[in-house]
């Protein structure tokens, strides 16, 4: 299930504020989104036990993300789960971190017309809703 930009229930149904999110994306809510999914794939285990743990401690509104990369187990794991990736990213080409980079700006593009899209239909659902229930064209004559 994916829950809203700024929402995502821990196990006691407690939901974390993305303000935290925002201030590390520098107020770009697409990548603000994309870092909640990623701390999401950790959630469900991907990273490891610890990363397990951190991710849902910060989805839960626990602990802060710049609070859980100073709790030593955590960054331990995360530099471990970092080392494959920067062993590869070290030995592509020139082309090969192009175009990986270009695809990151893609989904990044994609992320933020959805939210384009989002953010339009709700407008336009509630502009909608008001103009039938203002009273207006209503007459007892």
């Amino acid at each position: 299930m994916r829950y809203p930009l700024d929402s995502a229930p821990d196990s006691s149904g407690k939901r974390v504020d993305d303000s935290e999110f925002l201030e590390m994306t520098q107020q770009d809510p697409a990548q603000a989104k994309i870092l909640r999914q990623s701390l999401e794939h950790l959630a469900s285990g991907l990273g490891g036990d610890a990363l397990k743990e951190m991710a849902q401690e910060v989805l839960s509104g626990r602990m802060g993300l710049r609070e859980a990369a100073n709790v030593s187990a955590y960054a331990e794991q995360a530099a471990e789960q970092a080392t494959p990736l920067a062993e590869k990213w070290a030995s592509m080409s020139d082309r090969e971190r192009d175009a990986l980079a270009a695809e990151g700006e893609r989904r990044l593009a994609e992320e933020r017309q959805k939210l384009d899209d989002e953010r339009r239909a709700e407008s336009e659902n509630r502009s909608g809703a008001k103009g039938r229930h203002d009273g207006r064209g209503w007459s007892l004559y």
